[in-house]
């Protein structure tokens, strides 16, 4: 009698084991399934700074080649504010399907975790898809403003005048602004930081003459100052650019001091590996066309690319690199 009570139960056990292996391979195939058809509609990336600098650039170079690869549109969506947090937290809170997604610089990925104590997100649970290329920050005066032609006059005039120049910065926690606290410490200098909501709004106060100088990336920088409206008085990679020769870097006045802006996309947590995969792949071969290298050229712009796993391990180095950097600068947000 016993065992016509097992029989039943090994049977069952068997079923079991069955059924879970069915829904296991369901599952992976109508991920496969799902890679295969994405995109199906429009995707929208959040761009979390405004329209005009490096950080929307870069993401519309890439999605206008993705659109024509996937034959589907790739929206570019500026959501500004709070050091890149409003856009993020938009593509954070998404739905985890793959048509939504973030690129951005480090600040609401690496930085702001650092510095705002309530953020409505945790950066590391974002997907990591790519990172796409990174650019080097330098130093720009408005030549009306200050005399200066190099690092070390600059330095100077700043001891001399201490806390009289004003700084411009893409916004309070940015690489602009965290690169200005780092010049201060190095330097042993005292500047005023004015804050905007992005690049291009930066730019246009340091054009007018709103303010003196200010730390940004090469990107779209470079053609004001070959316009001669802007001063460009050193680069901070960790040595000269083969692309700008004559162009001193920073760390020659100041050695070790380095400051490289990046740009990264990343999907809400949750999406799946498969669509982060495709993108990944997809992004990967935009990356490799010349006439995208081309463009990314004109940004200074070099390319990093690889795989998602590569990109999530340098953002978690970020996350350690630019905390050292705001402990050192004694950064705070008012």
């Amino acid at each position: 009698m016993r065992n016509a009570y097992i029989r039943p139960l090994a049977l069952a056990g068997h079923s079991v084991g069955a059924l879970a292996l069915w829904c296991a391979l369901s599952a992976l195939c109508a991920g496969s399934a799902r890679a295969a058809d994405y995109p199906d509609r429009p995707v929208r990336i959040i761009v979390p700074f405004a329209a005009g600098g490096t950080a929307d650039a870069m993401p519309r170079l890439v999605g206008d080649w993705l659109s024509r690869k996937w034959g589907q549109p790739v929206v570019i969506e500026n959501r500004t504010g709070a050091a890149g947090n409003i856009g993020a937290d938009f593509a954070y809170h998404s739905a985890p399907d793959g048509y939504t997604l973030l690129s951005s610089p480090p600040p609401p990925l690496v930085i702001n975790q650092n510095l705002y104590p309530n953020l409505g997100f945790d950066p590391a649970r974002f997907e990591p898809v790519i990172v796409m290329a990174h650019v080097p920050n330098a130093l720009f005066v408005n030549p009306k403003k200050i005399k200066a032609s190099s690092v070390t006059e600059l330095i100077e005039y700043l001891r001399k005048n201490p806390d009289k120049a004003t700084a411009a910065t893409q916004g309070n926690g940015t690489t602009s602004h965290l690169t200005a606290g780092l010049f201060e410490v190095m330097a042993k200098v005292k500047l005023r930081t004015i804050p905007y909501r992005g690049s291009a709004p930066a730019l246009s106060g340091l054009l007018a003459g709103d303010v003196d100088l200010m730390f940004d990336n090469l990107g779209v920088s470079l053609p004001l100052v070959e316009a001669g409206k802007l001063r460009l008085l050193a680069v901070a990679s960790s040595r000269r650019l083969p692309s700008l020769p004559d162009v001193p870097a920073i760390s020659e006045v100041l050695p070790g001091f380095e400051a490289v802006a990046w740009y990264a996309i990343v999907a809400p947590p949750g999406t799946p590996k498969s669509i982060t995969e495709k993108i990944n792949a997809d992004v990967n071969e935009a990356l490799r066309q010349p006439e995208l290298q081309d463009r990314l050229k004109k940004l200074s712009a070099e390319t990093f690319g690889g795989s998602a796993e590569k990109a999530a391990n340098y953002m978690r180095e970020e996350v350690e690199r630019w905390g050292a950097v705001i402990k050192a600068a004694d950064i705070k947000l008012e």
